[in-house]
């Protein structure tokens, strides 16, 4: 593992692989009394959030109190960010209280990155999202989320989703999270077809690692896996598409669409669903719908990177050797 985690396409596939066969040891610890590990105490962490997260901020707090460490939480709203604070002065001010790592979410593409390699501070720097640009600890949590789904808990550790394939449809141009899955899932072996209107596909897009398709009925029966994501509206400065209406017959995913999809098929989304758009109720409410163990895979997942960021050089994986003889 690298010292920050910035984007997905940095993640190699050991590395991703290691992730995951990481958090599938932290999720083992979910049955156990006591769900602590003492990895990360006496280490500060702080939540670095410029833009509104429910479940992106409680996972990351989460995973960083069940690993020991003593967690800061900082909003933009309320601080001294509203008062006209740069970046820059509010990561001299964390500097100074000797944070030892810091979760960023930005409304600013690169913000992160800037962060990470300013020299303003000298701590890790985990990518929490930032703008349209990347979002690597969701894709994380999907890959391990499908690897879990399509392979199995135990037959899955130190495999990747090779021959797989994954359709991701949606709002691609403003997604954050389509940006980072196709290149986690590609660096992971899948293949990624995108599923958007012709207006929600970004400029360039013939240079990413994955096939397009306008035609979301057409590439539901060939797929292991398909992800929604929701239109992004508060990003959007224009009309992309006529109505809300039109886009959920064209794009939208219900109990019709649902059934074309082979039997082991799953259907996923990253969160926050707008029912009734680009989810049915029917669907998201339906077995084959991964939403809740999404978030429970979030915790794990993001436990592995903070485990593998912080907490040495020694993986928290049991090997299989070890297992045996335990046994």
């Amino acid at each position: 593992m690298k010292r920050h985690l910035i984007s997905a396409a940095d993640l190699t596939r050991d590395d991703a692989v290691l992730v995951l066969d990481t958090a599938e040891e932290m999720a083992r610890m979910a049955d156990r009394p006591i769900k602590k590990l003492p990895t990360l105490r006496g280490r500060t962490i702080c939540n670095l959030f410029f833009e509104d997260s429910t479940r992106t901020r409680i996972s990351f707090e989460a995973a960083e109190k069940r690993l020991s460490a003593d967690v800061i939480n900082f909003s933009a709203k309320g601080s001294s960010v509203s008062k006209g604070e740069s970046l820059k002065d509010t990561a001299q001010t964390l500097a100074a209280m000797g944070v030892d790592a810091v979760v960023i979410r930005h409304s600013a593409s690169g913000a992160p990155y800037r962060l990470a390699t300013s020299g303003w501070i000298d701590a890790p720097v985990i990518n929490a999202g930032d703008g349209t640009h990347q979002h690597p600890t969701q894709a994380l949590l999907d890959a391990f989320t499908l690897r879990r789904r399509l392979i199995g808990h135990d037959a899955g550790v130190g495999r990747d989703l090779s021959g797989r394939r994954v359709t991701i449809v949606g709002d691609v141009l403003h997604s954050r999270v389509a940006r980072s899955n196709v290149d986690l899932l590609h660096t992971l072996g899948v293949e990624v077809t995108l599923v958007a209107p012709p207006t929600l596909v970004p400029v360039g897009v013939g240079s990413w690692p994955c096939e397009v398709s306008y035609d979301l009925d057409s590439a539901l029966p060939g797929s292991d896996a398909v992800m929604m994501l929701r239109v992004q509206r508060e990003r959007m400065n224009a009309a992309f598409f006529p109505t809300e209406r039109e886009y959920s017959r064209r794009y939208g995913l219900d109990a019709e669409r649902m059934a074309k999809l082979p039997d082991h098929a799953v259907v996923m989304h990253p969160g926050p669903m707008v029912r009734g758009m680009e989810i049915t109720a029917e669907v998201a409410d339906s077995p084959r719908c991964t939403v809740v163990e999404q978030v429970a895979n979030g915790v794990f997942t993001r436990m592995a990177v903070l485990y593998l960021l912080l907490g040495g050089n020694e993986p928290a994986v049991t090997q299989p050797s070890s297992r045996t003889e335990e046994k």
